[in-house]
């Protein structure tokens, strides 16, 4: 698991005490859940990532798969981030993998956001919004939840604590075979 730097221990304890005071579903109204088209197919994936390595979805099948589109200008993309990242960090890369997905950025600014933030994501370059728009996006931060056969569940738009209770509700059905 990644160290939590002083000012996220801060919001953590902010965000405990929110939730002891029954705020905790004023945090719930952040996103919204919709269900995977049915007999809609998933979208191929086939993105590089910074270090240059491909990611294709079908290499995949096995673990449980999110894609987080998201943009170093959006807040709500930044504030996820590190939730995303002890969220994969906690199930393991063997039963899941998060794909952070850039939209639209340069490499320079996707890797300097990455660096900044010390994020271990795999972060995949999406310079025309292709992606994006093949699978959905069109708020960010936008997730796409995909279960370990390969078939997108759900899609959730906006930002989600990814270690949380909400977020546990919605990702225990994905990792069932």
């Amino acid at each position: 698991m990644t160290d939590i730097t002083s000012e996220r221990r801060q919001f953590l304890k902010h965000l405990a005490v929110l939730t002891a005071a029954g705020a905790g579903a004023a945090w719930a109204k952040d996103f919204e859940v919709s269900r995977w088209p049915a007999g809609q197919r998933a979208p191929s994936l086939q993105a590089a990532d910074l270090d240059g390595k491909t990611w294709r979805l079908a290499d995949l099948r096995g673990r449980a798969v999110l894609l987080n589109f998201w943009a170093s200008w959006c807040p709500p993309c930044r504030a996820e981030m590190p939730s995303l990242q002890d969220m994969a960090a906690i199930y393991g890369p063997d039963k899941i993998v998060v794909l952070a997905i850039n939209f639209k950025e340069s490499r320079a600014t996707a890797a300097r956001f990455a660096q900044a933030s010390a994020l271990s994501l795999p972060v995949l370059l999406d310079p025309a919004g292709d992606m994006a728009r093949q699978w959905g996006a069109r708020i960010f931060p936008t997730t796409v939840l995909i279960d370990a056969t390969g078939q997108p569940r759900q899609r959730v738009q906006g930002e989600v604590e990814w270690t949380g209770q909400a977020a546990e509700q919605l990702i225990a059905p994905l990792l069932m075979r």
